[in-house]
């Protein structure tokens, strides 16, 4: 099947209604996220007392860093997918309010049981005497909303970018590689690294730009020589960036180099997407992931669906991991070396990842509100969208947690509800 472009030609490569390969790169993006984030820290146990101290893995993972992190990898197949989601409703002829009930209605189930659970047990522990505590960790879970909120706003942004994609081409990456360049200018000429999480609104837009031109055509009609002379080019200049402009050695922070390129991204990770955009170009021409079986294929589908809720729930399941395998290890101290041993951690965290999130998104699924008959007005529709996306931003900014001292956790909670309130409403009640 080949699909048509907003302008009626068609697209330069064969477009396929599920491209499996991006579907892949999606659940090894959000593998790497798992693995990463269960190495943060090392669970130790000394003369019979839990000891957890960040992990510092030395130069040798800095440089294993940047063939491992492939989240910029995941936007760039979030404005592939966003680019099919966008044809689509432009052939429905459905108003914008439309598109965004559709797709934002979808992250309501996993959002919101997520951000009241964290609420209702850090308010719990607030209560019961740990408030300081309760509210570090309740910024310190709401800190994996930063992914949330950037996915929010190129979602809200997807039906522009597209059409501007299709009209001005790659002319429209220009201004975002000129602001990411300008961000880590100021932040190297004033020293404010505060300053480099600007980049939120450059890089990873310019990452999904770079998923649409890749659903247009753009690296999978490109020559193989030129697609590995770019990832030549792209090696080099992340070389000269670390080399001659200082930028961080690793592509992730570790305890040993705290300050990285990726959280908050900087030029180089840019760099990074771009030439993973090429590598995944290459498996698509290798004809890698074109045959998946039936079994195979539905399970990469419900994976991908199913990914929000991995992302969501993965720190949890870190904690209770480490809490099993510590217990385990009071218990049978001979097999501490074993039991508190990095890769049985990771295959644990896993498991339970793999068990337990599908029962979780059962939950989520019965919060998912169903669009009723009809349009839903497009005022409405925009305010709820809006409201919900500040509301997740107030949350990942503050926390949430109900106690007398943590008013502006109790507020971004309280904005965030009025967020999922409206885009339910604007969601279920349509003209039908």
């Amino acid at each position: 099947m080949v699909m048509e472009s907003a302008r009626g030609s068609a697209y330069d490569v064969r477009v396929p209604q599920r491209n499996h390969l991006v579907d892949l790169a999606r659940v090894a993006s959000m593998l790497v996220v798992v693995i990463f984030h269960t190495l943060l820290w090392q669970v130790l146990l000394v003369d019979g007392r839990v000891r957890i101290v960040p992990w510092a893995p030395g130069p040798a993972w800095w440089a294993i860093s940047w063939i491992c992190t492939i989240i910029p990898v995941f936007f760039v197949a979030a404005g592939y997918a966003n680019a099919v989601v966008v044809d689509k409703w432009r052939a429905s002829g459905a108003q914008y309010g439309a598109f965004l009930t559709l797709r934002g209605g979808r992250l309501l189930g996993p959002m919101t049981l997520f951000v009241v659970m964290v609420a209702v047990l850090a308010s719990i522990a607030a209560w019961l005497g740990w408030a300081n505590e309760a509210a570090t960790l309740s910024k310190q879970f709401a800190q994996l909303l930063w992914f949330a909120v950037v996915y929010l706003l190129l979602l809200a942004s997807a039906p522009l970018t597209v059409w501007l994609h299709d009209h001005v081409g790659g002319w429209v990456m220009l201004p975002l590689l000129a602001a990411a360049i300008g961000v880590d200018a100021a932040v190297r000429f004033t020293g404010d690294v505060g300053l480099q999480w600007v980049n939120l609104a450059f890089v990873w837009p310019l990452a999904h730009q770079w998923g649409i031109a890749y659903h247009r055509g753009w690296f999978r009609r490109w020559r193989m020589p030129i697609l590995f002379a770019l990832i030549s080019a792209g090696i080099a200049t992340i070389s000269g960036l670390v080399v001659w402009f200082h930028y961080p050695a690793s592509a992730v922070a570790w305890a040993d180099i705290p300050v990285a390129n990726l959280l908050p991204p900087t030029l180089a990770i840019t760099v990074l997407g771009f030439c993973q955009a090429a590598v995944m170009a290459i498996l698509e021409k290798r004809g890698v992931a074109d045959r998946l079986s039936k079994r195979t294929a539905r399970v990469v589908q419900i994976t991908n669906a199913l990914l929000l809720s991995v992302y969501l729930w993965h720190v949890p399941a870190i904690v209770v991991s480490a809490a099993i395998l510590v217990g385990l290890s009071l218990l049978w101290p001979a097999a501490t070396p074993v039991l508190l041993n990095p890769v049985l951690l990771i295959a644990l965290v896993v498991a339970i990842v793999t068990l337990v999130v599908p029962q979780i998104a059962r939950v989520e699924a019965r919060l998912i509100p169903t669009p009723g008959p009809g349009a839903p007005n497009n005022t409405t529709a925009i305010l709820g969208f809006a409201l919900f996306a500040s509301g997740t931003w107030a949350v990942w900014q503050s926390g949430v947690l109900i106690y007398p001292t943590e008013l502006q956790a109790g507020f971004a909670l309280l904005w965030f509800l009025a967020g999922v309130w409206a885009l339910r409403r604007a969601t279920i009640h349509t003209s039908g």
